[in-house]
């Protein structure tokens, strides 16, 4: 009892995130069960199964409260759908060990571009709006639902920031339309361990404790990036990026830093994460502070029209 407590807890924070953040629910969750002892594709399984009751209720919340691009979910859906079913059903037998670092070296400097570029600049407005054609979208969902069903997590941290450094569409928007297309990826995925395991080593238990724990966090998850500045966001997102593949990069068999080496360089990357997110929340508000006298300026020409008139 107290394991599925503790695997609802954690399908409750890793979907809060996730949904937040546009990725580390499958990350999040994978790792749990990896601790535990579960074979990596039978937790990649579990985490995907859990992962289509989370991602239909998170995009429907990210739908109501209009974090939707339907456009992009159209578009890079069912590659990612293609490419999640491939990931599943050649997982048994294909190695990530060197894959994954290779990855997470490109993810890493996404993550630098995007930190930087939305803690120093903020949102370009310029490109907003113009639209992501399908010969860009469609090969991110093919690798990005690979990585997903092989990694046992990928579609958001692959997809998110590839779509933040476009600058085409707002962050809120990138989050909402990646939850909101995993749905079909996590199906896809699902499908091929299904075809390629069965049942073996998936507990429906562990499954329901995680999806129990998602449903409950999805809906607030869509709520509260409505409410975050596009510019603290990118910020967020950003720091989560670049901590995340520095962890992994630093743990793999090509580097294996020493444990004390890895905690120092994550805890300094954590206090300069810190720092840029503080630095975004000021120039947002700076910003937004700059704009009331020009969004005052109509009414205080109409009092001191009133004012004429009364005089006169």
């Amino acid at each position: 009892m107290r394991q599925l407590l503790l695997l609802a807890l954690v399908g409750l924070g890793a979907q809060l995130v996730d949904g937040s953040l546009g990725m580390a629910y499958g990350v999040t969750s994978t790792t749990l069960l990896l601790a535990i002892g579960t074979n990596p594709a039978a937790a990649s399984a579990t985490v995907h199964l859990s992962e289509i009751g989370t991602t239909l209720a998170s995009g429907l919340a990210h739908w109501k409260f209009g974090n939707v691009d339907w456009k992009v979910v159209r578009r890079i859906a069912l590659p990612g759908a293609l490419g999640a079913f491939a990931g599943a059903g050649f997982l048994s037998w294909l190695s990530t060990e060197v894959a994954e670092p290779l990855m997470s070296g490109i993810l890493l400097a996404l993550g630098v571009y995007v930190l930087v570029r939305f803690t120093l600049k903020g949102l370009d407005r310029r490109n907003l709006g113009k639209p992501l054609r399908r010969r860009f979208l469609a090969p991110l969902g093919v690798v990005a639902g690979f990585m997903d069903a092989t990694g046992g997590g990928g579609w958001g941290p692959v997809g998110t920031p590839t779509l933040l450094a476009s600058g085409r569409i707002e962050p809120r928007k990138v989050v909402g339309s990646i939850d909101t297309s995993e749905f079909v990826v996590s199906l896809a995925a699902s499908l091929g361990f299904l075809v390629g395991l069965g049942t073996a080593g998936i507990e429906l238990t562990w499954v329901l404790a995680l999806l129990a724990g998602g449903l409950i966090a999805a809906p607030i998850a869509a709520w509260l990036v409505r409410l975050v500045p596009p510019r603290v966001l990118g910020s967020l997102v950003g720091g989560v990026i670049v901590l995340t593949n520095t962890r992994t990069i630093l743990g793999s068999d090509a580097i294996a830093a020493p444990g004390d080496l890895r905690l120092l360089v994550l805890l300094m990357i954590a206090a300069l994460w810190a720092a840029a997110v503080v630095h975004s929340v000021r120039s947002h508000r700076r910003e937004r502070a700059a704009e009331l006298p020009v969004d005052g300026a109509p009414e205080a020409d109409e009092d001191q029209q009133k004012a004429l008139a009364s005089e006169g």
